[in-house]
């Protein structure tokens, strides 16, 4: 088994990204920036393969938009990434309570 810490952080930072591209459509430096106010130190190395990961798996779909005369791509959460979205958010939860004490 990998270090299940960087692991696990990674795939919070996955249903991170899901969250707010459900929202609205996020860009790459927009979300880092997020991720950093979140305690997450992400490179763009680390971000923009879990994007286009995402986006490949059908999770996200992206559109390019010209910005300021340079192109960024902006990412919206499918159908599919709503849906997963969905079944975390409940997961989490469920989770959180337990970690608080709260469930049984």
């Amino acid at each position: 088994m990998g270090d299940i810490v960087k692991e696990t952080l990674r795939s919070l930072i996955r249903v991170h990204l899901l969250h707010h591209a459900a929202q609205k459509a996020v860009f790459g430096a927009e979300m880092m920036e997020e991720l950093r106010r979140h305690g997450y130190r992400v490179s763009p190395g680390t971000l923009y393969p879990v994007l286009h990961g995402l986006q490949e798996s059908g999770y996200l779909k992206s559109k390019p938009i010209v910005v300021g005369g340079k192109v960024r791509k902006y990412y919206r959460c499918t159908p599919r990434g709503q849906g997963a979205l969905k079944r975390f958010r409940a997961r989490i939860q469920e989770l959180s309570k337990e970690l608080a004490g709260e469930a049984h």
